[in-house]
């Protein structure tokens, strides 16, 4: 089968979609992946050919971080807050632009189109105008449910992101309208979601079900369209990771500390923070870099800081993990047994946190108003016995890498021979 994959964002939004691309490879079929420019290179990397796909990913994503950093913080600044939603507009409509222009030129004749959470909308407009089937990787519960938040009542749950979903398309509507009318299509009536979902599209759901097991029920009437398989990893290993390993069998195990791909704003004043607040408690930190440059860092004798580290083989050995709530590197932190600490700023971020604090193996902060004497309480909480027992016991409820990329992988053959007959 001919199966493209086109995901947009971070790396990690983005390796979810290289996961199974991956997998599908392996399994004989013709892959064609789109990401980022930026990603090109990452994609590559994992044995996947990879076309350029809309801009690079690393502004926008710092623009958000900016945007709910300071809608957090100071909500007061309408003006700011404008300027940079106009910010955003302006770059969605540039990048959906190319998007859907590179993406319709590989599209022709796939058996199915695989698209990521961030951007689906080309990818969804690109499947409607050549009649493809639409598989679509979910690594967040995004779609409206009554699970979001313990405290909310169901109905207002579903009310309130289905609102969500409609301001969303009202502020990107003329831009993708107009890459609508390129394709040939009309007006788009609805959101995204919602026409995804009439079309009958394939949603997998790409985290770990134990952080919503409700919604199994819930989505239960969709008749398999929105399947669990699990948080989607590579599991690559990396240069660093004897050499850490190494640092971390001198003395006890450290807690990791970790801010995913999109950079943070001080560095330095970061890990002084971390320094400082694991010293009072008498921990070694081990910094994972990510998407930040911590080459100006100062030293210190027990922090570690680091490049790109394999998750699946470090975590395990760490006392704890904190982290700016991803669904990956949570994913990596449940199936590690660690307790875990979401220092988050994104919108799905605290949603996560939530979960955490429910099953008693974690808890969250928002990471621009955090200093070292809540950091220090917040840590002091997850160092606690219990919720390292609570951790350890929860490892055997989450699914493991290779279990969740054949699961998706699977739905993807069998929705696409489904839908495009037994010809395919």
């Amino acid at each position: 089968m001919k199966l493209v994959l086109a995901s947009y964002g971070g790396r990690g939004d983005v390796e979810p979609a290289v996961v199974v691309g991956r997998e599908l490879l392996r399994r004989g079929h013709d892959v064609r992946m789109a990401v980022p420019p930026n990603l090109v290179g990452f994609a590559n990397s994992a044995g996947l050919e990879a076309m350029p796909y809309g801009l690079d990913s690393g502004p926008i994503l710092d623009l958000q971080r900016r945007y709910f950093s300071c809608y957090s913080r100071t909500p007061w600044k309408l003006g700011q807050l404008r300027r940079m939603s106009r910010e955003t507009e302006q770059f969605a409509t540039l990048c959906w632009q190319q998007m859907t222009t590179a993406l319709a030129a590989v599209a022709g004749g796939a058996d199915a189109v695989v698209t990521g959470l961030i951007f689906e909308q080309p990818a969804a407009n690109v499947a409607e105008r050549f009649d493809i089937p639409l598989v679509t990787l979910h690594y967040f519960p995004v779609r409206p449910h009554g699970q979001l938040l313990p405290f909310v009542p169901a109905a207002l749950s579903r009310a309130g992101m289905r609102l969500n979903d409609w301001l969303a398309w009202r502020g990107t509507r003329r831009g993708e309208d107009a890459q609508r009318r390129e394709l040939g299509l009309p007006a788009a009536a609805a959101p995204a979601p919602r026409r995804i979902a009439e079309r009958g599209s394939l949603e997998i759901q790409a985290y770990e079900q134990v952080c919503f097991p409700d919604l199994c029920s819930e989505w239960a009437g969709w008749n398999g369209f929105r399947p669990f398989v699990g948080a989607l990893a590579l599991e690559a290993p990396t240069a660093a990771d004897e050499q850490v390993a190494e640092w971390i069998a001198q003395d006890a195990p450290p807690i990791f500390f970790g801010f995913g791909s999109v950079p943070i704003g001080s560095p330095v004043e970061t890990v002084a923070m971390i320094a400082s607040a694991t010293a009072r408690l008498g921990q070694r930190a081990l910094v994972g870099a990510g998407g930040t440059d911590f080459s100006d860092v100062p030293c210190y004798d027990h922090v570690k800081v680091v490049g790109q580290v394999n998750y699946a083989t470090i975590f395990p050995a760490c006392r704890a993990v904190v982290h700016h709530g991803g669904s990956g590197t949570l994913a990596a932190g449940l199936r590690a047994g660690v307790p875990q600490l979401v220092l988050w700023t994104l919108p799905d971020q605290p949603f996560f946190a939530a979960q955490l604090r429910r099953l008693r193996v974690g808890t969250g902060l928002r990471f621009s108003t955090i200093t070292e004497k809540s950091l220090v309480t917040a840590l002091h909480r997850i160092l606690d016995d219990r919720y390292r027992r609570a951790a350890h016991q929860l490892m055997s409820r989450t699914t493991t890498p290779a279990q969740s990329v054949a699961a998706a992988a699977d739905h993807v053959e069998a929705f696409a021979r489904r839908r495009r007959g037994p010809a395919a």
